[in-house]
């Protein structure tokens, strides 16, 4: 038996690399060695020969851990066809990838796209911005897309009212022309758009006044949307068949609307909660009372406890976003923002002194403001 380079050495990786690199490593040396790219050149194909061999071995599990106990040992490879034999019985096996880049299509007729099958027209995007209102309550709504659209003179077909189209003669009708290449390891064939008709497989002999034989025309089409309570920024909306005309007789693509909420002047909005601020008198803050807050259904009343601290929050369960899901609603966060009047009037300031007394509170006197026993003074001329 001849001496052979280990399988690892030849595709030029570790020995606990993964099947990934190894099918890397694998096609960057079967393209360089391919007797293709190579014609006539002896060393090249007997070098892409141990390239195949070590793939053969390597990417298969049971084989590669068979090789990875015993090495080239013959004898011990019966077992699993004999894979070190380097024969191209199964050439094909596994190789279309191979071929495509050489070729340009399928292998052998196996992945011969059908070019002229019906494709599905493209899907549409629209984004769509609304207030917080239309959100929380849900909207119908109107909205001119511009598309694509099957011809209404010719229905799509690109030809004249009252022709069809033919097939074409050249691929008959198939839109694929396939050019076959004999080579020392094989017959291969490549499969390629027919040039005459495009890849369509037929051919227009008189074309359509309105679309030029295009088939389809543009046109702005105005659609009614109903946008359901509960939305958010970055709600999808998905309008089945409302994109793009198909192609040969394929379905229409589907139209997506992206919302986006405009922000509110009052309201935030955090999940299907709506977080708002409310200015309160110091007074009420002390005493309680009860006030009104503005909802996104009008004004709600909320009973403010006495000693509320300036930054409490309070819930009006229920006055939230609807749930999209169709049942719930979140609720209504309302913080309260206790305001200290700037200017008091001389009532003012004497009641609020007496409230610091009687709480035990200690006041400095304000710069610039005289007390009670100067002012005394002053008004009998004992003071200066």
């Amino acid at each position: 038996m001849a001496n052979k380079r280990d399988y690892y050495e030849v595709l030029n990786v570790s020995r606990d690399a993964d099947q990934d690199e190894i099918k890397k490593a694998y096609r960057k040396l079967a393209r360089k060695y391919h007797p293709d790219v190579n014609p006539g050149d002896k060393e090249s194909e007997a070098k892409f020969k141990e390239v195949k061999e070590a793939y053969d071995v390597l990417s298969d599990p049971a084989k590669r851990e068979h090789y990875d106990r015993y090495g080239h040992q013959d004898e011990a490879y019966q077992g699993f066809g004999g894979f070190g034999g380097g024969g191209f019985g199964d050439f094909a096996s596994g190789f279309e990838d191979i071929f495509d880049s050489f070729f340009g299509g399928g292998f052998s007729g196996r992945r011969s796209a059908q070019s002229n099958a019906p494709r599905r027209g493209a899907d549409l995007r629209y984004d769509l911005e609304i207030s917080l209102e239309e959100a929380f309550r849900g909207k119908n709504t109107f909205i001119k897309i511009p598309r694509t659209e099957n011809c209404p003179r010719c229905k799509g077909t690109g030809a004249k009212e009252g022709t069809e189209p033919i097939n074409c003669d050249a691929c008959g009708g198939t839109g694929q022309q396939q050019v076959v290449r004999n080579t020392a390891f094989g017959r291969f064939v490549s499969v390629h758009p027919c040039v005459k008709c495009g890849g369509t497989g037929r051919i227009i002999l008189e074309k359509c006044s309105k679309c030029g034989g295009e088939g389809k025309v543009f046109a702005e089409r105005k659609i009614e949307i109903k946008i359901p309570a509960g939305v958010d920024t970055g709600s999808k909306l998905r309008i089945s068949g409302e994109g793009e005309a198909g192609t040969r007789g394929g379905p229409p693509g589907d139209l997506y609307i992206i919302i986006h909420v405009r922000p509110h002047k009052i309201f935030k909005r955090q999940d299907n909660n709506i977080l708002c601020e409310v200015d309160l008198d110091f007074v009420y803050a002390a005493l309680g009372t009860e006030i009104e807050v503005p909802t996104l259904e009008g004004k709600a009343k909320l009973r403010i406890p006495e000693g509320t601290q300036p930054g409490a929050v309070f819930r009006l369960r229920g006055k939230g976003v609807p749930s999209l899901r169709g049942f719930g609603r979140g609720d209504q966060l309302v913080k309260i923002k206790v305001g200290v009047p700037r200017r008091l009037n001389s009532r003012q300031k004497k009641i609020l002194r007496e409230f610091a007394e009687a709480s035990g509170l200690k006041l400095v006197q304000p710069q610039g403001e005289k007390g009670f026993i100067s002012r005394v003074k002053e008004t009998l001329g004992g003071g200066k």
